[in-house]
């Protein structure tokens, strides 16, 4: 800040506002606590899980013993806090907004205002965390990276909402009350009110509704509010199933209640009129792997088993009990689908075409006779012979590990969910191909939403906890490919999974504790992962692994350290632990990438933090650390250099 300039905060208001921040938090994360429904139960979801995970970020603010000015200069709004305020409280008035959110009485236009809220308050969000200030206000790395992770879950979901907007649009879209938009005799719905921000203005944001063939990537995980409200009736179908909120891509209108229009009046002149039995009747999009129910009905696979996973037990379209859950594969449909797609030069919503699917050089390769195989195999997965069973999962397990192609048709032919259920089979012989199998597709990212939709994680670790030690290697192995995907790292350290892993990395295999420690290393880049991998006692297994050379993962123990030490429960644990000692020993005699890390995790452990300072210098640190200096890696350099710097500052108090 220039001399003279008078900071727009003090650092007595800054840390009111910190606290008012946190508070606001708080009060985010409660009103999630019971879990959300409606139409708009995952955008609750997201976005309050996304304002908890900053709650770290804002604790570091809280306790930064420096400079505040720099959380003043960097918006061009004012301050940085004023920002995050806005955005929080409004997400509070939101979410409550939302959640009680009903078709049934709400007139048509308010569920826009509401997913255009989610649009502005992700998009503003993103943009203030883009400038934050985190180096002025030293700001963890560890912290950082978690920061990092939500903002790149808010740039995708503000990309799903529709794109990016403009602040004068963002803050005329924040001044207006949603509350006008709903019948003030719902009292209930007034609270919507809440979300007003001191400005002027009206939201003008066009309607644009896009009229596409191809789903979207995120089609398994549910439907969202970055998708327009329909109804049922345009089906023809009954009027209970009238009452399904069903969304596909909009934005807010201009301020008016006006009725969404038709995908007819919106189809794009000359573009093929899609045949209604084609579209699922819970998204509107045309189905890519179609199943029917026990009421005879079809739907898109992701979407009624989303249904189901609620705690639905009737048919969505006739309203009819269903008397069992078992989702039958519709094959002729899905075959007519590929043909019309085929006929009308529509892009299909498949990796499929005609049979052939595409390679990576733009061609096709004729697959018709592997899907038909395939298809065979896939029935004989649910044989009462265990003998049939046993063939044909050994099969899929053959075939999943020679190509992407082939991982593409096994998911395609609707093979998961079945190969899901066969992970608690008393067989063992079925029970290892089927984990082996699940992992060997996991690794074609689509199959990654087909695994997590069909209620794997509970069965995985199951045979992590109780399978032979080749099927708990590739549990393993399967829960590092599927936490590559940054929601399923919440929901698997949510399973129980964590414990399982750190037994493995006590006393597995050697391939076992390798597949543990990367999974490991994976979940624990979510913040809320840390304390749950430290109380199920990850630091005596990796300290372990630190001081017996014979087991080669010293790597792997340094690697999940670096991650682990800025929390401040693991920060204790591993000081508790007694592995300073170990890691000045690493300075002295390890591999020099061996040196850099542990240089960055007796930096961590010892900034700002006298004792550690002490018992660095007692131990002898000074010597390595210099040699460090000197010799090291760039990394190591600085991380050396910046400890001995510690180390004076702290013998000069």
């Amino acid at each position: 800040m220039a001399g003279g300039d008078t900071p727009l905060i003090s650092d007595d208001s800054t840390a009111a506002s910190m606290h008012a921040l946190l508070s606001l938090v708080q009060d985010v994360v409660k009103a999630s606590g019971g879990g959300f429904k409606g139409p708009f139960k995952k955008d609750c979801t997201d976005l309050a899980r996304r304002i908890a995970l900053l709650s770290h970020l804002f604790e570091e603010v809280r306790d930064f013993k420096g400079d505040l000015s720099a959380l003043d200069e960097f918006s061009s709004s004012g301050s940085c806090l004023v920002d995050l305020k806005v955005v929080v409280q409004a997400t509070k008035g939101l979410l409550v907004a939302a959640d009680s959110f009903d078709a049934k009485i709400s007139p048509e236009g308010a569920a826009k205002k509401i997913a255009f809220q989610f649009q502005c308050l992700t998009w503003k969000l993103e943009r203030t965390l883009k400038n934050f200030p985190y180096d002025q206000l030293e700001i963890s790395e560890e912290v950082q990276e978690q920061v990092d992770l939500v903002r790149g879950q808010l740039r995708r979901a503000t990309e799903r909402y529709g794109g990016s907007l403009t602040p004068s649009r963002l803050s005329r879209a924040l001044s207006q009350p949603l509350d006008k938009e709903i019948d003030p005799l719902q009292s209930r719905n007034r609270i919507i009110g809440s979300l007003h921000v001191e400005s002027t203005g009206s939201i003008d944001h066009e309607v644009t509704e896009k009229v596409e063939i191809s789903p979207r990537t995120n089609s398994s995980k549910g439907y969202g509010s970055d998708q327009m409200i329909h109804r049922l009736e345009r089906r023809g179908s009954s009027s209970a199933s009238s009452d399904i909120c069903l969304l596909n891509n909009a934005d807010a209108d201009d301020g008016e209640s006006s009725s969404p229009k038709s995908s007819e009046e919106n189809r794009k002149p000359g573009s093929p009129v899609i045949p209604d039995d084609f579209l699922c009747p819970i998204s509107l999009e045309v189905m890519r792997d179609p199943v029917i129910v026990a009421t005879g009905q079809t739907y898109e696979r992701s979407y009624i088993q989303r249904w189901i996973d609620c705690g639905n037990t009737k048919c969505p379209k006739t309203q009819q009990k269903l008397q069992h859950l078992t989702l039958t594969p519709n094959y002729v449909l899905r075959s007519l689908i590929t043909q019309w797609c085929v006929t009308h030069n529509v892009e299909q919503p498949t990796a499929l075409t005609s049979g052939k699917v595409k390679r990576s050089d733009g061609t096709f390769r004729d697959v018709s006779g592997e899907i038909a195989a395939i298809e065979s195999l896939v029935r004989k997965l649910s044989s009462r012979s265990i003998e049939e069973r046993r063939a044909a999962v050994k099969e899929i397990r053959s075939l999943s590990k020679r190509s992407t192609d082939n991982r593409i048709l096994i998911g395609e032919a609707g093979a998961i969910p079945i190969l899901v259920s066969l992970l608690t089979s008393d067989d063992g012989i079925t029970q290892d191909n089927s984990i082996t199998s699940i992992l060997n597709l996991s690794i074609y990212e689509h199959n990654k939403g087909l695994i997590m939709l069909a209620g794997a994680i509970p069965s995985i670790v199951q045979v992590l906890r109780a399978g032979s030690m080749e099927t708990k290697e590739n549990a393993a192995a399967t829960l590092f490919s599927l936490s590559l995907a940054d929601e399923n790292k919440i929901i698997i350290g949510a399973s129980g999974a964590i414990p399982a892993l750190v037994e493995l990395l006590h006393s597995g295999s050697s391939r076992g504790k390798k597949d543990a420690a990367t999974a490991l290393f994976n979940l624990c880049i979510y913040q809320g992962n840390k304390g749950r991998a430290v109380r199920a006692g990850i630091i005596a297994a990796l300290l372990k692994m630190l001081t017996d050379t014979s087991s080669c993962m010293v790597d792997e123990a340094l690697t999940i350290l670096s991650v682990l030490v800025n929390h401040q429960e693991a920060k204790a644990a591993i000081v508790k632990a007694s592995t300073i000692p170990a890691l000045i020993d690493l300075l002295r005699t390890g591999l020099p990438r061996n040196k850099e890390n542990a240089a960055a995790i007796l930096l961590s452990l010892c900034k700002r933090d006298n004792e550690n300072l002490a018992s660095l210098s007692r131990l002898g640190a000074i010597i390595p650390l210099t040699e460090l200096v000197k010799n090291g890696t760039e990394r190591a350099k600085r991380k050396a250099t910046s400890l001995l710097g510690h180390l004076r500052k702290s013998k000069q108090l």
